[in-house]
């Protein structure tokens, strides 16, 4: 498929391998023997100095409960894909090493969180509302990092109810990027442009 792959037989030698060489895509599998996928994605999200610490994640598994999709949204992966899954699957999921192929709203995704698709519009709606508002006031918000980590932090879990994979993305590598005190103009602005895509997604 035209991919360079590195396999690693286990979870500590996929985390040492991310921490020395940076991947466009991680593909952890979550009941690895060492460390599963949301282990390692959590330890290389905070560590500073791994050069794969902002690469795109996706989490594999045979089963998947609702409460453990959450979970894994929330660590920073950008789909989970269950298995057994055929080379389609594994074709989609290369495009996601390039950030504009994320699906700006996954509907199977928020399903699979909300259970219904009554329940799934309900929770859009209050999606929009929340992204008004933090577009209206950005600017503002931005200025103060504790607060604006704050709002970040909750709209990573909104994002993940709802299946607003885009704007989940760019809302942990701006978190990342605050935590470590890089957060400059142009984070924000890729932050601001996904933020904007959700709302006319949520709109349509």
């Amino acid at each position: 498929m035209g991919a360079r792959v590195e396999a690693c037989s286990n979870g500590l030698s996929a985390l040492e391998c991310a921490r020395l060489e940076h991947f466009d895509l991680l593909l952890l599998d979550c009941r690895m023997p060492g460390a599963g996928a949301l282990e390692i994605l959590t330890r290389l999200r905070d560590d500073a100095e791994a050069l794969s610490a902002d690469s795109t994640a996706v989490a594999t598994t045979a089963e998947l409960a609702p409460a453990e999709r959450v979970a894994l949204l929330g660590a920073g992966f950008s789909e989970i894909l269950l298995k057994p899954c055929g080379l389609s699957d594994l074709q989609r999921l290369l495009t996601l090493s390039d950030r504009s192929g994320i699906a700006i709203l996954d509907d199977s995704a928020a399903l699979m969180t909300t259970g219904d698709t009554s329940t799934m519009r309900a929770l859009r709606l209050l999606l929009r509302e929340e992204l008004a508002l933090l577009e209206r006031d950005l600017d503002q918000i931005s200025l103060d990092r504790v607060d604006f980590g704050e709002r970040l932090h909750r709209l990573r879990s909104s994002c993940g109810f709802c299946g607003a994979a885009s704007l989940s993305s760019q809302t942990i590598l701006l978190q990342r990027k605050l935590a470590r005190a890089e957060g400059g103009p142009v984070s924000l602005a890729r932050f601001r442009r996904a933020l904007q895509a959700t709302i006319q997604a949520l709109d349509r």
